[in-house]
Parts: structure tokens; sequence; C-alpha cells
């Protein structure tokens, strides 16, 4: 699947089944970083997002799409240093919407949880 903002920050999808999938991402000092000296919260962001997005792909029939509804996002401890992984799973797939967790972890350390919804939209007729 081509994912231009993917490439542009590095996030590799490893892994896409229907309702699980596997990111990762080196950190890189001169992209990922905030002025505090750790990754900016918004790559753990795009991790997690992305990782849904790839759990929900392999789920649509042909000619449906799906669009992130919202995503709620706990920063648990700071990331200094890559790689970067996140595990996502599905919790729930309805006809409209789907609901899953992501977890991001460096050294087998947990980083971030987040939980989100996507919106299931329907092939047009």
């Amino acid at each position: 699947m081509d994912h231009p903002f993917a490439e542009l920050i590095g996030l590799k999808v490893v892994n896409m089944n229907a309702g699980a999938s596997l990111c990762t991402l080196e950190v890189k000092d001169e992209l990922h970083m905030n002025p505090h000296g750790v990754v900016h919260g918004a790559v753990l962001y795009a991790l997690a997002d992305t990782g849904m997005g790839a759990a929900v792909y392999p789920t649509l029939s042909e000619g449906e799409s799906c669009t992130t509804i919202e995503v709620k996002m706990s920063y648990i401890r700071p990331a200094k240093q890559g790689p970067l992984r996140c595990e996502t799973r599905c919790l729930n797939r309805g006809r409209k919407v789907a609901y899953f967790e992501s977890s991001i972890y460096a050294d087998e350390k947990l980083l971030a949880h987040a939980t989100g919804s996507f919106a299931i939209i329907a092939a047009r007729q």
C-alpha cells in the first residue's frame, strides 16, 4: 500500500492482517525529536493511527474505505531512541465502526497506549 506520509517519517508497516498490525519506526534525532530531546508525541500518534488503519484495511470489502473518527492517546514514558514498535489489534469490528487498541514499545518498555475508532464507509453504488 502506498503511504507517502509514512514514508516521509520512516514508518514501516511490517505486518498487516485482518484485525491486527505491526508497525515500526527507527528514531532519527534530526527528524523525530522535540526541543526537549525526546520523540515528539505526534510521531507516537502517527504510529498508533497508522497501525489502526493497517489493521482495518484487510477487513474492508471491495469499494469500502475507512477514516479515523477519534484516537485517545495516553503517553506513559518518553522515547529517547528507537526502534519503536506499535502492536495493534481490533477490539470490535461492526458494519459501520471498528474499535482498536495500539501499544507502542521501545526496548520492550511500554511508551504509549491508544484506543481509536474508525468509520467504515460503504462502497458507492
